[in-house]
């Protein structure tokens, strides 16, 4: 009895998943979006204080809850030995978000001797 009544509980209250990549080179601010989305829309979530986000080796997982949807977001490390791995994570993924860090200018300009 207990199992058909948490079925169909679950299946009452279940909320659609999406899956989102959080893309971008090292220190483009992936995981301060990451932060501030979950922040706007938990209300119960205390933001990590932006001091003590440091560099993500391999990836950060939050999931936030939007209306009937459940995003889950895949914070991505952006290290160049870590983005050979991106594409594993497409097929499971409905959407990318590409943090680019417009104040690097350098690395906006792209590589030396391209134009």
């Amino acid at each position: 009895m207990y199992t058909l009544l948490s079925g169909l509980y679950k299946y009452m209250f279940r909320k659609d998943e999406y899956c989102v990549l959080i893309l971008g080179l090292d220190n483009a601010g992936k995981t301060t979006f990451l932060e501030q989305s979950k922040t706007r829309f938990n209300k119960n979530y205390k933001a990590m204080s932006f001091s003590k986000i440091t560099t993500t080796v391999g990836l950060n997982i939050g999931t936030v809850d939007v209306g009937q949807a459940r995003l889950m977001f895949w914070d991505l490390g952006g290290q160049e030995e870590l983005q050979s791995l991106w594409d594993k994570y497409y097929a499971e993924c409905h959407g990318v978000i590409y943090v680019i860090d417009s104040t690097d200018e350098e690395r906006l300009a792209g590589p030396k001797g391209s134009g």
